[in-house]
């Protein structure tokens, strides 16, 4: 594979986002105001053509490199990190972002972000994620539409644009589970503008799951993406405490 990159700013933020099978989108942002995640989603939904954008790639599948200029000595520094997942991919990482044979660093990590086994339980719905399509995709500002996306000053405005991942802990299947999942589907639909992603996992069948997520009872909501994690147990009927956990507002 020929690998062909566009020309570098001086200073700039990269973002990287691979799939499971080793596939890469990127994009280069030399405001560093923008929130690329999403919009790396969005196509390589439309690249892959899945059914919607994999969120919950985000964030044990990135990288990010950030280029400055430090203002007491005028001098470029460069921070570049990745998480475990592909922390492998060091040599391509460094192709594409033009800095030569540096080491990544190894981003924070905590499993219950990405924790493998849940990851892989998306297999079923998203096959393409797990093929190797020999992909580098770069992903311009033009492509990304971002001038169509109201802008917001604010950090908690920024992070929404992030859109959502959810976790929903049920106990079987049974008349009440489904009243549940309606219920909050409904709340989510007509509360929500930005996308998101709703992981539904039976504990019968997925104890390990439960167990890392400290999950007591159920039903259990969890809001894995933005940060910080935030859950709440049963209730679904109280619309404001779910609204609270998505920081939602009316």
């Amino acid at each position: 594979m020929k690998l062909t990159t566009p020309k570098l700013p001086q200073l700039f933020k990269g973002i990287a986002l691979f799939t499971p099978g080793g596939d890469l989108i990127y994009c280069i942002d030399p405001t560093k105001k923008n929130r690329w995640h999403l919009h790396l989603c969005i196509e390589l939904q439309e690249i892959l053509g899945l059914s919607e954008p994999p969120h919950f790639l985000i964030p044990g599948y990135t990288a990010t490199i950030d280029k400055w200029l430090d203002p007491h000595s005028q001098q470029v520094q460069l921070f570049a990190e990745a998480y475990p997942p592909v922390l492998r991919y060091q040599a391509l990482l460094n192709a594409i972002f033009h800095t030569g044979e540096i080491i990544w660093q190894l981003a924070p990590w905590s499993e219950e972000f990405c924790n493998p086994m849940v990851i892989a339980t998306y297999y079923e719905q998203f096959p393409q994620l797990w093929e190797n399509h020999d992909l580098v995709v770069y992903l311009d500002e033009q492509k990304s539409n971002l001038d169509s996306i109201p802008k917001e000053t604010s950090t908690d405005s920024q992070s929404k644009m992030e859109g959502y991942v959810l976790r929903l802990f049920i106990s079987g299947k049974s008349v009440t589970v489904e009243e549940t999942l309606k219920s909050l589907h409904q709340i989510l639909e007509q509360s929500l503008s930005l996308p998101y992603t709703l992981k539904v996992i039976d504990v019968f069948q997925h104890p390990e799951q439960a167990e890392i997520d400290l999950i007591t009872a159920t039903p259990t909501l969890i809001r894995v993406w933005p940060l910080p994690i935030r859950k709440i147990v049963g209730e679904f009927d109280d619309v404001e405490k779910i609204l609270k956990l998505l920081e939602v507002t009316n």
